[in-house]
């Protein structure tokens, strides 16, 4: 046997072997099937389909009014309705009335002696301790304490001054100011600047009938038989005096002056470069403007 069949003998016997230990058994790997993704359309429904549920889900909120802060609880708003109510009526209140007005009775004590010093304080606010027989009472502070016809003319007949009663001021403790006023106006006992919008009476004073004189008819017809001068004719006659009206203004006119070209000026301290020609060229600078 040649060395060339003992090779491959040995050969084939070392694979039998080798084969031998290698298992014949093989594991499976199961194959895991890809998800499949849904379809364009099918994706748009169901992300349409959870925004319904979730709009359905929220409560109703109209944007345009604003959120509830509780207005109406905070003691400074339960002061402002104290007042407004003490305004309308014209009795004196107890801090009971008032707190039975705001719905108040059942709040925590410390709650209603705040309040209660909040209004004992306020500018316009009224206020009487508690005397024999008679409870602590509120009563509204107006600008002026005229409520009536007669404090009005007494208020007016008391003053230093010619300065009028503004009727805003007046209608703050007393309403129905200007019915008064305009009876008091058609009686002659007050004077009575009003607005032009609307007729409403806006400033007071009294008027002093002692201050009314009576003219004859005779002097009455001499001032109607004084005949006034037409629209203009004043003016005219001012201007054929050489006289200016004074709501006329003269217009003064200045002189035009003409306008002066502006003189070159002289070149000064020029260098001469010339030199070597000073027997042939000419000065002329004697002719020069």
């Amino acid at each position: 046997m040649s060395y060339l069949q003992n090779k491959v003998q040995s050969f084939n016997a070392n694979l039998g072997t080798v084969a031998g230990k290698i298992s014949n058994k093989r594991t499976v790997v199961p194959l895991v099937k890809p998800a499949s993704s849904p379809t364009p359309s099918a994706a748009s429904d169901s992300s349409k389909n959870d925004l319904k549920r979730k709009r359905a889900d929220l409560p109703h909120v109209p944007f345009s009014q604003p959120a509830d802060t509780g207005v109406g609880t905070h003691i400074m708003t339960q002061v402002t309705y104290a007042i407004e109510h003490l305004k309308k009526r014209e009795e004196p209140q107890t801090f009971a009335s008032i707190l039975e007005y705001l719905s108040m009775q059942t709040r925590e004590e410390s709650y209603k002696n705040a309040l209660e010093k909040i209004l004992i304080r306020h500018e316009k606010v009224n206020y009487e301790p508690k005397r024999e027989g008679s409870p602590a009472v509120f009563s509204f502070r107006p600008v002026h304490n005229i409520r009536s016809a007669e404090d009005l003319l007494r208020y007016l007949q008391s003053q230093h001054t010619a300065q009028g009663l503004s009727v805003k001021e007046l209608r703050d403790g007393w309403p129905d100011a200007e019915d008064a006023i305009s009876k008091l106006e058609g009686e002659g006992k007050l004077l009575v600047t009003r607005n032009k919008k609307d007729n409403h009476a806006r400033m007071v004073w009294p008027n002093d009938p002692s201050l009314n004189f009576e003219l004859d008819d005779e002097f009455k017809a001499i001032w109607h038989k004084i005949k006034l001068p037409e629209p203009g004719a004043l003016a005219d006659e001012l201007e054929k005096e050489g006289l200016t009206p004074a709501n006329k203004h003269r217009l003064v006119k200045k002189p035009i002056k003409a306008q002066e070209k502006p003189k070159r000026k002289a070149r000064a301290g020029g260098k001469t470069t010339n030199v070597h020609m000073a027997g042939v060229l000419r000065d002329y600078s004697h002719l020069k403007k």
